[in-house]
This record gives structure tokens, sequence and C-alpha cells, in this order.
């Protein structure tokens, strides 16, 4: 038990980490280059990491590699763009928040993993605290919107227990650097295509870039990883719920925004739902 809580704590480096993006790129990065942004984000990260790692894929871990890097990174990354222009943040990321309970199906057809009843009760315990702490009662809903955020939720719960199934007889850090720098391949062309030549950042932007590539991207796949390499998909999926909590509490720290009692109720239900989802048990050695 005591190994599985270290497992978790290291999981949730992950989402606190992305939850810090919301302040940091959208207080630092230029919003009319999203694609440059998911490029610049992933590749020198991959990069970074292979250097470490000094490993290259062999045999079927070449076409692995890409298309483990288009689901998990390229497309999550445009699809989340496109969810964040088009909705409220509070509305993507409570669509965003069922990621658990998809990603407990996609681990019952795909891993064998067995769905459990407290796992499933804090899924929804969680989605609840998540929907309490973020409704804001925001206007008109746009559909392309939600289809994009759905679209991405679903692809990375998918892409996530690939993972998973794929890359146990893999190394971590080699297995996490070759998705970035296979999806920062695929990107890059495509960057170019619809935006044009990379665009020119300041100093503050750059500090940015390296804050959301080292950490919130490099750092936060590699806990990621090693928590679906230990732990199962369900309950690293559960710990994905910290992000928006992470978010609202940065906004209440950093940017001055009051912490009304519905958020504080609804982050309570969130760490009660990973709480009641730590039943699981631990996936048996590969």
């Amino acid at each position: 038990m005591e190994t599985k809580w270290r497992w978790m704590l290291i999981t949730a480096i992950a989402p606190i980490a992305w939850g810090s993006n919301y302040f940091v790129m959208g207080s630092f990065l230029p919003a009319d280059a999203p694609l440059w942004g998911a490029v610049l984000r992933a590749l020198p990260a991959g990069l970074v990491l292979l250097c470490f790692a000094r490993k290259l894929p062999k045999g079927a871990w070449w076409w692995r590699a890409v298309v483990l890097g288009t689901i998990n990174m390229s497309a999550f990354f445009a699809l989340v763009y496109v969810a964040s222009q088009l909705l409220p943040s509070s509305i993507a990321s409570m669509i965003m928040a069922a990621s658990p309970i998809v990603m407990m199906v996609f681990a019952v057809s795909m891993l064998g993993e067995r769905l459990r009843v407290l796992p499933v009760l804090g899924a929804a315990t969680g989605l609840a605290g998540v929907v309490l702490m973020l409704a804001t009662g925001a206007g008109a809903i746009d559909w392309m919107g939600v289809a994009a955020s759905v679209a991405a939720m679903a692809l990375a719960s998918f892409g996530f227990v690939l993972v998973k199934r794929w890359g146990s007889d893999v190394e971590l850090l080699p297995l996490t650097a070759w998705q970035l720098v296979g999806g920062g391949v695929v990107l890059l062309p495509v960057a170019l295509l619809i935006e044009g030549p990379m665009p020119s950042y300041d100093g503050p932007a750059i500090a940015a870039l390296a804050y959301v590539g080292l950490v919130s991207t490099a750092l936060a796949y590699l806990a990621w990883f090693a928590g679906l390499r230990n732990l199962t998909a369900g309950t690293t999926g559960l710990i994905g719920l910290l992000n928006p909590v992470t978010g609202v509490l940065l906004g209440t720290l950093v940017a001055g925004e009051v912490l009304t009692w519905q958020q504080g109720v609804g982050m309570a239900l969130v760490l009660l739902g990973i709480l009641l989802g730590q039943s699981a048990r631990r996936p048996r050695s590969e």
C-alpha cells in the first residue's frame, strides 16, 4: 500500500503541472499560433528526453511512436486548442473530467481490467465535484467546441490506455521521448502549412515555453506514464482530476480570483472521488 501511494504522488505531478498551463499559456504565449505552440511544446521536450535516453526505437516501435505521439500529443493538443477557443474553460474542463470513466471502459476492453464499484463511484463523485467547482452559468454553448472537447477527451483516454498496453516492455524515458518527438514531427509540417514560419517570441514567452516544455510536458508525461505503468488505468485517470483543481487554485492564489464555497465543496468532492478510487488493486507485473 505504501508503494501504491508513492506512485500516486508521482502521478499527481502530471495533472498539477497541466493545470498550471492555463495560467502560463494564457498569460505569456500568443493565442494566434497554437500549432507552433504545440510543436514547441512537444518536440524540444522530446529531444531533451531523447538525449538522456540515448535509445532509438526498434522494429514496430518506429510506427508505434508516431501513432502514440499523434494521438497523445499532436491531435490532442490541436483539439484542446479548438475547444479552448470555442468553449468557456469551465465547460471544456467539465467534459475532460469524464476521462477517468472513459479510461476505465477502454481498460476493460483493451487490458482486461475489472470494473470495481468504488473506483466507478469515485469517478462519478469526482466528476460531480468538477461540475460543481466549474459551473458558472456560461452562455450559449458552441457544439463544435463540445465535439472537439469530447474528441480530445476520448482520444487521450484511448491513447493513454494504448500506452499501458504497448509500453510494458519499454523503459519509461525512451517511451516518453519517442512519443513527444513523434508527435512534434507529425505536427511540424502542419504548423508550417497552416501558420507559416515560426513566430518570434519575446523573453517572457521563451521562459513560458521552457516551463511548458520541460515541466508541463517532459516531466509531466514521465510522471503520468509512470503512473500508468504502476497503477490501474482507472486509478491513474482519477488522479487526473487534480488538473482543474490546480487551475482553480492558481486562479485564486496568482490571479486574485475569489474562491467560492461552491468551488470549495467541489474540490472536496474531487478529492473524495480520488480517494474512493484507490480501492482498485495494483495491476499484476507484466
